[in-house]
């Protein structure tokens, strides 16, 4: 073990990346809940689903800690599951298995990519400020989610949208987010998974002391039901994609779309992780990040397979470096700590989705980092990025940000005369781009 994850050459011990590999899979484990409960709203059964994102999360960590010995952990991308759900399958009327077929595809293109060096080329081709803008844009997405899936936010034929009125729902989704963002301020270990089961918690009242939760609960009048704890795994949606349907004309947007966003998110991931934890190779790029690149598409080919959207790396990976986690012992002792939650799918099954509500606002909040980082007062920087980010919420989809911000900075270069700073990369995104808009 010594040897193989070369430990001493990377100043740590087997007890250090153990504790490390403890401390990602806590900050991680709340997409166990989360992606269920999103997959939920595209037909998928809530059981099978977390069956498929606790094999994905383990999987996919453990090819990362072996293959590419990084200490980040590989999971069901947020954002990404987002658009699966209420882009491809809702908006555009997809039906689930087609979706997971794009998801397939997406990933093997990936790992085409990642194994040619294209990959690369083509987030060097995306400008800096329309990257910053999309990631904001699919924070500002992530937080409308979770404010419609908390009855929060609701339909209004004047405004589109309007608050709810004070009930018992919305005052026990105000008091799970308000202890949620209390306890990632103090930096409580775990804070977000604690979020989730307190809010849990305080809504077991509602449709027993108070309120009624069938409009909201599939005709159920409570809110919290419990089901059981342990249950055998449901492989249901194993193999359930359909790879004809995710071959066609009308798909291949869809394909576009996931293999764009898994890119920008895994690129931004690995190279903020290997800043902040100094996981730099000697040229001072992100270590070994050509395997992490092709172990990330694996974890996209695997996610159709299983019945789940496509995995990537995931940020919350920091808080093991920051334990100390410097190989990939702590990737794979964070992916062997998810196998055992596959079998309390009754137990996590009771949780509503105004607990997992306040968790989507938290990491949309996260999201929003990125837009610090841009000089606002310079529109030629500023706009591209900005119309990247309100395309996304307003229009529902992730692949109208996409278009639109990549276009918008095209626009403004060429009518600025400043050509060269057009590469072909980005043109032939650009064309792709219009394609899109012309079929869509």
């Amino acid at each position: 073990m010594q040897n193989f994850f070369r430990l001493r050459e990377n100043n740590t011990t087997v007890r250090i990346e153990v504790l490390a590999g403890i401390t990602s899979f806590l900050a991680c484990m709340y997409i166990i809940v989360v992606n269920p409960a999103i997959l939920k709203d595209a037909g998928m059964p809530f059981s099978a689903v977390l069956t498929a994102t606790v094999l994905v999360c383990f999987f996919s960590s453990i090819a990362m800690g072996l293959y590419a010995n990084n200490p980040i952990i590989v999971a069901p991308g947020m954002g990404i599951n987002a658009f699966f759900t209420y882009t491809a399958v809702i908006g555009m009327g997809m039906s689930w298995q087609a979706a997971l077929g794009t998801v397939f595809w997406s990933g093997v293109i990936i790992m085409l990519l990642s194994f040619s060096h294209i990959r690369v080329h083509i987030l060097r081709a995306v400008p800096h400020s329309v990257r910053m803008g999309l990631a904001s844009g699919i924070g500002l997405f992530i937080a409308l989610i979770g404010l419609e899936n908390s009855g929060f936010i609701i339909a209004n034929k004047a405004t589109l949208i309007s608050k709810a009125p004070l009930n018992a729902m919305t005052a026990t989704f105000l008091a799970g987010l308000a202890v949620t963002i209390i306890l990632v301020i103090k930096k409580v270990p775990a804070s977000l998974i604690l979020g989730i089961i307190i809010t849990t918690l305080i809504s077991i009242p509602i449709g027993r002391l108070w309120g009624d939760a069938s409009a909201v609960n599939f005709g159920t009048p409570t809110l919290v039901t419990f089901n059981g704890i342990f249950a055998q795994p449901d492989f249901s949606l194993f193999m359930s994609m359909d790879f004809l349907g995710a071959l066609k004309f009308s798909a291949i947007g869809v394909i576009f779309t996931f293999v764009f966003v898994d890119m920008f998110d895994s690129i931004s991931t690995f190279m903020g992780i290997a800043e902040a934890g100094n996981l730099l190779d000697k040229d001072g790029q992100p270590r070994n990040v050509k395997q992490s690149l092709i172990a990330d598409g694996f974890s996209s080919v695997i996610s159709g397979v299983l019945g789940t959207s496509a995995g990537t790396a995931y940020i919350e990976s920091a808080t093991g470096i920051r334990e100390g986690g410097r190989t990939g012992l702590t990737a794979v002792v964070g992916g062997l700590l998810f196998l055992p939650c596959m079998f309390f799918s009754p137990l996590l099954s009771i949780i509503p989705a105004i607990a997992t509500a306040p968790i989507l606002i938290v990491v949309g909040a996260l999201f929003m980092i990125p837009m610090t980082r841009l000089d606002w007062t310079d529109f030629e920087i500023s706009f591209p990025a900005f119309i990247a980010m309100i395309m996304i919420p307003f229009t529902f989809s992730i692949n109208e940000g996409i278009v639109f911000g990549l276009l918008s900075y095209t626009i403004i270069k060429l009518v600025l005369g400043k050509y060269k700073e057009l590469t072909p990369t980005l043109i032939i995104l650009d064309i792709i781009s219009i394609i899109f808009l012309i079929y869509n």
